[in-house]
């Protein structure tokens, strides 16, 4: 695929060509070799989009700012990983650099741009020292600086390490935090490409955007083009995580199936245990049920469904998840990095989040689920950035698809999975428990009560519900049981004597 092409064996030996005695990257070789115009149109014949999420052509955003005015442009390659489940950027920059450097100083090019930025995250420390090593290797290679290889090219390239958090996606606000401002996005047009960085024009890409313009000089734009779906073309990088087998970062071409990303690629759900749904795009993402895996990963068919490719993450969820307590944990994620500009943003996913939080402690209502659509299409609709057009998503599209759990939570107080704690208790059944008093030891509220040799019992009112009795419990054993809200079925036979009855 694309980033195999690209891999180099060691961070010194990137792939370089000879031309006139002097080091080139090959893809910027022949890119300097046309005119700008002729470089944004190979990169339309490819069909690129942006990897950022939200698809949009990388032509013709390159050509926006190209077309813009002014002596002074800019270009940045943003790799905050915001989500930092979904560490792509820092990957790409880690392993391989010189392709997404190779890239910024293509797009430089054919916009015009002499100074740029790489905006990542401050806690990634490995990753700063990759990257100055990087651009060191640039600079005693004549490819950074003034006059680049001859060829008139001027490009000066900085680190700038921030705090990022989700917010860190969103452009506008990504300019202002450059700027020393509070990361608040702002109203377009005018877009970044006309008026960014300093009011100047602003091309802004993120790292793999960056790296497949690399791949596709060095290549082709045929080649790319002909990767992929018809309107999602080359190759996507996925974070699969979750109960999936097999974790980690993977490429593949768009328009593959999901079913194919988990049980191909992935191996399937962890344990041999039944899919439940999936979760792609982040905490602002879409959630999918199974019905839909043999859907393509694409913009426009992940859109039909609600959902996103954003990040490139994809969590896997097995029966045992509890779609409402998921979807309590990605709104949480989102309302903590809204910046709070908008009123809806700011006030409906706190609101959002106090709804979820209540139907997963046993104190929803009926009303509760048509609220929280009405909720989530109301800032949907009236936030100014799409970060807050997407927090909604995963609340709106599990109650699509998963009605009938937040209904079981509200009306018949029960949690399906057995995660909510409200719903559920532990019980040992007497009819196994051998006396052994691990649990008894390991349980961190003193809930539990007996003695060697005797049945133990567990104290409902003092239980925390935290699982570790289970955990401890000897598999020969198997005593201890987690069930909802109703008491399993004692034993037939008699407590054996000397059994130790909690009193009463």
């Amino acid at each position: 695929m694309i980033f195999e092409q690209l891999q180099p064996s060691a961070l010194t030996e990137w792939k370089m060509i000879k031309d006139s005695g002097q080091p080139r990257y090959s893809g910027l070789a022949k890119a300097l070799k046309m005119t700008p115009a002729e470089v944004i149109e190979e990169i339309n014949k490819s069909g690129l989009r942006g990897r950022g999420g939200a698809g949009f052509f990388t032509a013709a955003k390159w050509h926006m700012c190209q077309a813009a005015s002014g002596s002074e442009k800019y270009l940045i390659c943003n790799a905050a990983d915001g989500d930092l489940a979904a560490p792509v950027g820092r990957w790409l920059l880690e392993s391989n650099p010189h392709a997404v450097l190779e890239g910024m100083l293509i797009g430089a090019y054919a916009v015009g741009a002499n100074r740029g930025y790489i905006y990542i995250n401050a806690a990634s420390q490995s990753m700063i020292e990759w990257l100055q090593t990087a651009l060191a290797q640039m600079l005693d290679n004549g490819l950074m600086g003034e006059n680049i290889l001859d060829s008139g090219l001027s490009f000066h390239i900085k680190i700038k390490a921030e705090a990022c958090d989700l917010l860190s996606g969103e452009e506008t606000a990504m300019l202002r935090k450059l700027e020393g401002k509070l990361p608040m996005p702002s109203l377009r047009p005018p877009y970044p490409a006309v008026a960014g960085l300093k009011g100047k024009p602003t091309l802004i890409n993120n790292a793999e955007t960056l790296a497949h313009v690399s791949a596709i000089f060095q290549k082709g734009a045929d080649w790319y083009a002909g990767i992929g779906s018809k309107e999602s073309r080359g190759t996507k990088l996925l974070v699969l995580a979750g109960k999936v087998a097999n974790s980690g970062i993977v490429e593949v071409p768009m328009g593959i199936t999901l079913r194919q990303v988990i049980y191909d690629i992935g191996g399937g759900v962890a344990g041999d245990k039944e899919l439940k749904a999936v979760f792609i795009g982040g905490p602002s993402g879409g959630c999918l049920p199974d019905s839909a895996l043999d859907i393509s990963l694409d913009y426009e068919s992940l859109a039909t469904e609600g959902g996103i490719i954003g990040s490139g993450g994809i969590v896997v969820a097995d029966k045992d998840t509890c779609i409402v307590d998921f979807a309590k944990e990605c709104l949480a994620i989102t309302k903590a990095a809204s910046c709070g500009k908008c009123v809806l943003c700011r006030e409906g996913t706190t609101q959002m989040l106090e709804i979820l939080t209540d139907i997963t402690a046993g104190k929803g209502r009926p009303e509760d689920v048509d609220l929280l659509i009405e909720l989530g299409e109301g800032i949907k609709a009236g936030s100014l950035c799409a970060y807050g057009k997407t927090a909604p998503s995963p609340v709106l599209t599990t109650i699509k698809h998963f009605r009938e759990e937040y209904e079981a939570h509200i009306k018949r107080k029960r949690c399906p999975a057995l995660v909510c704690k409200k719903y559920i208790s532990y019980h040992i059944l007497g009819d196994k428990c051998q006396g052994c008093q691990v649990c008894m030891q390991e349980c961190p509220v003193g809930a539990i009560d007996g003695g060697g040799g005797l049945i133990h019992v567990i104290d409902q009112d003092n239980c925390d519900k935290c699982g570790r009795c289970q955990e401890v419990c000897p598999a020969e054993y198997s005593a201890v049981t987690k069930a909802g809200s109703v008491k399993p079925k004692t034993p037939d036979e008699p407590i054996p004597v000397g059994t130790w009855k909690k009193k009463r």
